[in-house]
């Protein structure tokens, strides 16, 4: 099984949003490393931390699973969508997505502050400088690790997951 950590502006689609609809495409990919580990690495039935970046807080708010393997991202096609590319043809497909299904909503955020003071999380992708990619891999430890302090659940003004 793999692990992915993956962020959204929750502005844009939250985890409230995926709760509600449960399944829903993880389109506007735009980026091709991203896209090559979707296509090579991520699986049906791997688990994803939900990230909501560009919040205040950002942080983890919960998780997801993977439901179907990556195909082509119609919205590419779509000269009306935000996500549209005109150099990406329908049968050498330039852009792929995936479809993740609502596991569940943590009772509070594992902010980024929080995260990043986490010796455990010292090699993770998402604290590491410079790193801006919407999809990332995770090990079995670091999932393990953030998992454990999700299920805690101590509030956000605790010791354990609190803002700095």
């Amino acid at each position: 099984m793999g692990y992915w950590l993956m962020k959204s502006e929750p502005d844009e689609f939250g985890i409230d949003d995926l709760e509600r609809v449960g399944v829903e495409p993880w389109d506007g990919i735009r980026n091709y490393q991203v896209r090559n580990m979707m296509r090579d690495q991520m699986k049906k039935g791997d688990l994803a931390f939900f990230y909501h970046s560009n919040a205040k807080p950002p942080g983890i708010v919960g998780i997801m699973r993977i439901e179907n393997e990556a195909y082509p991202d119609s919205c590419a096609f779509d000269p009306e969508d935000k996500h549209y590319d005109p150099k990406s043809d329908p049968d050498n497909p330039r852009w792929l997505r995936v479809d993740v299904a609502f596991e569940e909503k943590f009772d509070d955020i594992l902010t980024l502050d929080w995260l990043k003071q986490q010796p455990e999380l010292a090699d993770c992708p998402l604290v590491r400088r410079g790193n801006r990619l919407s999809v990332m891999p995770l090990t079995e430890d670091q999932w393990d690790f953030i998992l454990a302090n999700a299920k805690r659940g101590q509030t956000r003004g605790g010791t354990n997951r609190g803002s700095a």
